[in-house]
């Protein structure tokens, strides 16, 4: 099979040595892309267009191919030829026959050619000789250039003539490894999944940044659908998951500061801890899946002041998009599976968040913040290569879900203090603890060994995923709660 891949058309403008470099760069994350499935193949072509030659027949290694290609950024589209020595009008008509006289028969019909190089005849000549002739000698219903039924397509590039029989459209943007590296946060959401996806298409290197506030079943989760994001559109390239505990940081936000702040102050800690590992990495720049307005911490001024706590470049590609623009732009790449079943930030939840944040009370908010933890958390961050983490996704628990307490079993309900408090759950002839998620990891192992513990919260998502790492760490009493 041979493939004439064209190049996303910004790349064409840009001057030539750097359209040579980008070209280059194509051309290498095609062969590493495509190497498993063929290592003898062939990617030449340094300044338009790049042909890939493979002599692998296998329909399904095929179809893997074309599909990684499709998902591959610098490429706009890439057509699937037949090659064949340039000869006369007549033998460029038989060439075309060959492939397709089968298609025409009864068929509106239309002829399109494309020429690069020197030749005694232009390619509209090209086009009327072979049309007139394939109506002629093929039963064809008629010929119309502007609504075809079938298009016959070829391109005469030099001493060469390529039938062309499919074409399969691209990601476009830039090849990555072109340009700058950047740190998504990624929480594993509709919006964190697309903005990484937006940064990889647009050629820039995407390391992924989580910050773990729901343990370690939520950390696998965005493993999952990070690793899934750079497999299907950047493995021609390595990146770093990093995960960081915070945990602690957010059991600091909710006991040192005002319910009204504690969305901001939580964001303008992720963005410090995550300049600090992209200043270590040599990265470029922060990205984040936030939208004006979407939520009370991304109004104009909270993230202005959001973004005073750090002097690194903070990129936003989502910040006028729509959130239903967003969710169908996930459910093209993929990742809205994932996000349907991913907790958002399963952390701060202020009563009544403040929408017009004041640097300055941010600042005297943080004052009351020990800022120990937040460097504890950096000091125990994991960088794991984005290939190896599927290593452990593979190390999978299972949690057990009931649908009612017996007696001798203790509910955990690990909800914010708030809405515990307002809201509190009472089970006759069950006793009930108070125990919020963001303590229980550190205070589960004081609890009696002997008594079985179930851990409930509202929609049964932060339960589930502190019950998996409460039994990853070896607690097997423990359960989820999940009343009918």
């Amino acid at each position: 099979m041979k493939l004439i891949v064209k190049v996303f058309p910004e790349i064409t403008i840009k001057s030539p040595p750097v359209r040579k470099r980008f070209i280059r760069q194509l051309a290498k994350n095609i062969r590493t892309v495509l190497r498993d499935l063929d290592p003898d193949l062939a990617v030449t072509g340094v300044w338009d267009n790049l042909e890939v030659e493979t002599a692998v027949e296998d329909p399904r290694l095929l179809r893997e191919m074309v599909e990684r290609l499709s998902c591959t950024p610098g490429i706009a589209h890439f057509l699937e030829v037949h090659e064949y020595p340039l000869g006369d009008f007549d033998d460029i008509l038989e060439k075309c026959k060959r492939h397709y006289a089968a298609q025409l028969p009864g068929k509106i019909f239309a002829v399109r050619c494309k020429r690069a190089g020197k030749h005694s005849f232009t390619s509209m000549e090209v086009e009327r000789y072979v049309g007139g002739c394939l109506r002629q000698q093929c039963g064809a219903a008629g010929i119309s250039l502007s609504a075809p039924e079938v298009e016959v397509r070829m391109e005469i590039r030099d001493q060469r003539l390529f039938v062309i029989h499919s074409q399969h459209d691209s990601v476009g943007g830039y090849p990555l490894g072109a340009l700058e590296q950047t740190l998504v946060l990624m929480s594993g959401g509709f919006d964190s999944t697309v903005a990484a996806f937006q940064m990889m298409r647009r050629g820039l290197l995407s390391h992924f940044c989580f910050f773990n506030l729901g343990g370690r079943a939520h950390e696998l989760g965005v493993m999952e659908v990070a690793h899934y994001l750079w497999q299907k559109y950047g493995s021609s390239q390595r990146v770093l998951f990093v995960s960081v505990p915070f945990e602690e940081v957010v059991g600091e936000i909710l006991g040192k500061v005002d319910n009204s702040q504690m969305g901001v102050v939580l964001k303008r800690m992720m963005l410090r801890a995550a300049t600090r590992i992209a200043e270590r990495l040599k990265i470029d720049a922060l990205v984040t899946g936030e939208a004006i307005s979407q939520v009370s911490s991304q109004t104009l001024p909270n993230l202005s002041v959001i973004d005073s706590a750090t002097d690194m470049l903070v990129l936003r590609p989502l910040v006028a998009s729509h959130k239903q623009d967003i969710i169908d732009t996930a459910t093209h790449i993929g990742t809205a599976e994932f996000a349907k079943n991913m907790p958002e930030y399963c952390g701060v939840i202020s009563v009544n968040p403040t929408t017009r944040a004041k640097r300055e009370r941010i600042e005297y908010e943080e004052r009351q913040f020990d800022m120990a933890i937040l460097e504890r958390a950096l000091e125990r961050a994991r960088l794991v290569p984005i290939d190896r983490v599927i290593d452990e996704l593979g190390e999978e628990i299972r949690v057990e879900e009931v649908r009612e307490a017996l007696a001798g079993q203790i509910v955990l309900d690990i909800r914010h203090p708030d809405t515990a408090e307002d809201e509190p759950l009472t089970l006759p002839g069950i006793e009930v603890r108070t125990l919020p998620f963001y303590a229980l990891n550190n205070r589960f192992k004081e609890l009696d060994t002997n008594r079985q513990y179930l851990l409930y919260c509202d929609k049964g998502v932060m339960s589930r995923l502190h019950a998996h790492h409460l039994l990853s760490e070896g607690h097997a009493n423990v359960r989820v709660y999940r009343p009918a």
